[in-house]
């Protein structure tokens, strides 16, 4: 995957710049920071090192879906939708079918796009979807995973820690505290990556996250 072609590719004839433009319009100022366009920006990096590793993937069809795949985040946040995944899917068609992206390719990147929810249990059936959600797992741990977790956890209103739960007693899925979560998911999204290339930069960064969890339990328990 070139880093930034005007054109993705002389067969496509898809401008990228013209997506990127209509793609950035969706995220407004007060998108909250742990989905902003800059996750997008971390995103596409993401599938680039991803993709440069399988010379058969379509590259068209990776970039559009990074930068679609978020596009209704700011609209469920804010309770106007209840799928952001399936919402966004069917957007991006409407988007590429405008741009004149040959149905096959809508079809495709509204397949990664619906699939790369860690919650809604689609599974990726091509490579394309599949480095997506490994791009968009990878941005959930390490350093700036713990990052947004902690930020996403402030916009709700959720504890950072509460010693009284400990993470074996919280019987809820995400957690009822950000630290929670952490365990919870972070230290578990390296269970779902698709690729090989994905598992490897997910091992390491889920190593830097179970590094900091023993870390955080020695200082609020005053051992550090």
């Amino acid at each position: 995957m070139p880093s930034e072609p005007e054109r993705l590719s002389s067969e496509s004839g898809i401008e990228l710049q013209d997506i990127r433009s209509v793609a950035r319009s969706y995220f407004r100022r007060e998108v909250s920071p742990a989905h902003d366009w800059f996750h997008v920006q971390r995103v596409e990096a993401n599938a680039e090192q991803l993709a440069s590793e399988y010379p058969d993937v379509d590259d068209a069809v990776v970039r559009l879906s990074v930068l679609l795949h978020d596009i209704g985040r700011a609209k469920e946040d804010r309770g106007e939708i209840e799928d952001h995944a399936e919402w966004g899917a069917e957007e991006s068609d409407r988007i590429l079918r405008e741009h004149g992206v040959s149905s096959d390719r809508r079809d495709a990147v509204a397949h990664c796009i619906r699939a790369h929810r860690y919650s809604n249990h689609i599974e990726p059936e091509t490579l394309e979807a599949k480095i997506l959600c490994d791009a968009d797992n990878l941005d959930a741990i390490g350093a700036v995973g713990i990052a947004r977790c902690f930020t996403y956890g402030g916009e709700l209103g959720s504890p950072i820690h509460d010693p009284s739960l400990p993470v074996e007693a919280d019987e809820s899925v995400a957690g009822e505290t950000q630290f929670n979560h952490l365990q919870k998911k972070l230290l578990n999204i390296s269970n779902r990556m698709y690729t090989d290339a994905g598992r490897e930069r997910a091992s390491e960064r889920t190593e830097f996250v179970r590094t900091f969890a023993q870390r955080f339990e020695r200082e609020v328990a005053g051992n550090r």
